[in-house]
């Protein structure tokens, strides 16, 4: 699947996992008034999808990308207010058990989002350890779309066949499931084989979301540059990858220049030219200027099986999502 003009590919959202978040992106709260100003500037330039988790922030800044996502928003006069999606994720911990589960914690996301949550979505499946925990959880969250409580439920790292089972479910309550997000990128492609989540999504109608589109930052990285690296668990990850990911790398430099951008805009086209919406990880004005500029253009056909050839080929792989089911 791809498209030839910006109108007809899927739009981009923007992720927070890194707001608040020490262990992975080093979050320090000195960074909120960089992080407002993203925001808005993400706003500004038609952004309009916005998805956050009830888990992301780590330590003492657990809720933290909820609170400040809701301020953010907040801001905002209420007109820009009405144009946006806001979605956040309710994490199936142990501890949350029946339908009733996720009560309290819809509303404590609700409350740090000030009110504005127009998607809720199941974190992860718990299909691999407590089959038995998902069903009732999901009925719980069904219970508040049929309120009217939330605008629209979406579900997270759930496989083809999960994702058939708890499209049924919902449609047996006349209702319906608006979307599902994997992690998807050219170091994490599964979910485009032909037997994958993309093509049960096309056919049953549910938007698929692409986390990490740009596998951490990896992809935003020109080949053979030996860039300084992140600190901690990142870099680890781009030490091991980067020296597998040349030929990948060297593909997208050469896309990048045909089209006069950066390297990350062609991660960026690359989820959307197969149909999906890339949530892109911002964090300062300028990524979110570039996350903009590439909504503006699209791959070609020919620019895109030349990525996905060397993608397949490609020995370097994001390590898969330990709660992704089947």
């Amino acid at each position: 699947m791809s498209s030839h003009g910006p109108s007809a590919a899927p739009g981009i959202g923007v992720g927070t996992w890194a707001w608040g978040n020490q262990f992975l992106w080093g979050y320090d709260p000195a960074q909120d008034t960089e992080l407002a100003a993203c925001f808005h500037r993400a706003v500004d330039l038609g952004l309009t999808l916005f998805d956050t988790a009830d888990s992301y922030g780590t330590g003492r800044f657990g809720g933290r990308s909820e609170s400040l996502l809701g301020g953010f928003v907040a801001d905002l006069p209420p007109a820009r207010r009405q144009g946006l999606t806001v979605a956040t994720k309710l994490a199936p911990f142990p501890w949350r058990l029946g339908r009733r589960g996720f009560a309290e914690a819809f509303e404590a996301s609700r409350h740090r989002l000030g009110g504005h949550l127009d998607r809720v979505q199941l974190h992860w499946s718990t299909a691999r350890y407590a089959p038995w925990q998902e069903g009732p959880l999901l009925e719980g969250l069904a219970d508040l779309l049929e309120q009217g409580r939330v605008g629209s439920l979406g579900v997270s790292n759930l496989g083809p066949r999960r994702l058939r089972l708890v499209h049924e479910r919902l449609a047996r309550r006349g209702l319906r499931l608006s979307s599902l997000q994997v992690q998807l990128s050219l170091l994490a492609p599964d979910a485009l084989a032909a037997d994958g989540v993309a093509s049960v999504c096309r056919e049953l109608g549910i938007d698929l979301l692409a986390y990490s589109p740009l596998a951490l930052g990896l992809l935003g990285r020109p080949p053979g540059e030996d860039q300084g690296r992140p600190a901690g668990p990142r870099g680890l990850l781009f030490r091991r990858l980067q020296p597998r990911i040349q030929p990948l790398l060297q593909t997208m430099q050469r896309i990048a220049h045909a089209h006069d951008a950066p390297m990350a805009a062609v991660a960026i086209n690359w989820c959307r030219a197969h149909g999906a919406i890339p949530l892109v990880g911002l964090r300062r004005v300028d990524q979110a200027e570039a996350a903009a500029a590439a909504a503006s253009w699209c791959l070609d056909d020919g620019e895109r099986r030349d990525l996905d050839r060397v993608a397949q080929r490609c020995e370097g792989r994001m390590p898969a999502n330990p709660f992704q089911s089947a």
